[in-house]
């Protein structure tokens, strides 16, 4: 293991009988410390089985999982399922609903020192931003006001890595941003390793310092979000992270692109529209009001192409729209 490798998964499979493509197969990989670390895939790819594994509330049928190099004990070796040295925030929160948050917080720390216990979790939840609510009992609390007490629960005994499933599920589009930012504040702040599953790729891309992706239960790749979106080396990551264009190559070359691999991606912003030597004339089939800028749905030749549109209402339904193709992605895989 190297010196930088804080957690290590080798060649580790855990499957489930009844389900054909459920668990991970063989998975080897290494989370560094101190750093954020998104555990992305599609549904039933093996993200919350990994993160259990890790965790030690499960055992892999073959393979090690190493915390500094010492092998996590699952629920067969260990009374209390988990590692001493990791917390879990669940999908559910875990929290006492009608207890208040200040309870569900300080309740984490023994009585032995009760001046240290106060001290310590006013100053947890003024990290968190949620002193203010300390009266609050949970069950009033919103999806994101919850999210911010469970975490606070896990962080105040100072663990060493903290494990998220699906953080942002319960939590409206406007405070994922804030959530995201106090993630990784706590993370670069207090030190800690945090691993979050996520079905959404955004988290990943905006909050990581690194990215692992599954498919099918393996690791297809892993690497920074900027290395994964602009240098993917599997057509399944463009499409995860950045739900591209996918064309055969005999489409491509419809297109005047001349690839040499079987599939080619082709990123929504990368599809130009303006007029050129090399342009070519696509007909739009439809327009998507996105805010800021419109997505359009683009077609030639029974080829299809989403593009982004910053000039909102420039183009009409059934208008002809000059389109520039410069930039691909190529890959052998067709899937």
């Amino acid at each position: 293991m190297s010196n930088d490798t804080f957690i290590e998964l080798s060649e580790v499979s855990k499957t489930y009988p009844t389900e054909t493509f459920a668990g991970v197969k063989a998975v080897t990989t290494s989370i560094p410390k101190g750093k954020v670390v998104a555990i992305v895939g599609e549904s039933g790819s093996g993200k919350s089985t990994m993160l259990k594994l890790i965790y030690g509330l499960l055992s892999p049928d073959e393979g090690m999982v190493l915390f500094k190099g010492e092998a996590i004990l699952g629920p067969a070796e260990k009374l209390i399922p988990g590692h001493d040295s990791m917390k879990m925030v669940t999908q559910d929160f875990s929290l006492n609903t009608y207890a208040k948050v200040y309870e569900n917080v300080a309740s984490m720390l023994p009585n032995t020192d009760l001046k240290y216990k106060e001290e310590k979790s006013w100053a947890v939840m003024r990290f968190l931003r949620i002193d203010h609510l300390h009266n609050k009992r949970v069950s009033d609390l919103s999806g994101g006001e919850q999210q911010r007490v469970a975490i606070a629960r896990a962080i105040i005994t100072e663990p060493e890595v903290l494990l998220m499933d699906e953080p942002f599920s319960q939590v409206d589009t406007p405070l994922k941003t804030h959530l995201r930012a106090d993630i990784r504040r706590l993370s670069h702040d207090l030190g800690i390793t945090v691993i979050l599953v996520s079905h959404d790729p955004v988290d990943g891309l905006s909050l990581a310092d690194e990215i692992v992706v599954l498919n099918k239960g393996q690791v297809v790749e892993s690497g920074s979000p900027e290395q994964l979106y602009n240098q993917p080396q599997n057509v399944y990551t463009a499409k995860l992270l950045a739900d591209c264009n996918i064309l055969k190559k005999e489409e491509a070359v419809k297109l005047g692109l001349r690839p040499l691999k079987d599939t080619v991606a082709i990123y929504p912003e990368w599809v130009e529209l303006k007029r050129s030597w090399t342009s070519k004339s696509f007909i739009l089939i439809d327009s998507f009001f996105k805010g800021n800028y419109e997505e359009l749905l683009l077609e030639r030749d029974h080829i299809r192409l989403r593009a982004i549109n910053f000039h909102i209402n420039h183009y009409k339904k059934g208008a002809a729209v000059p389109v520039v193709l410069d930039r691909f992605l190529e890959f052998y895989q067709t899937t």
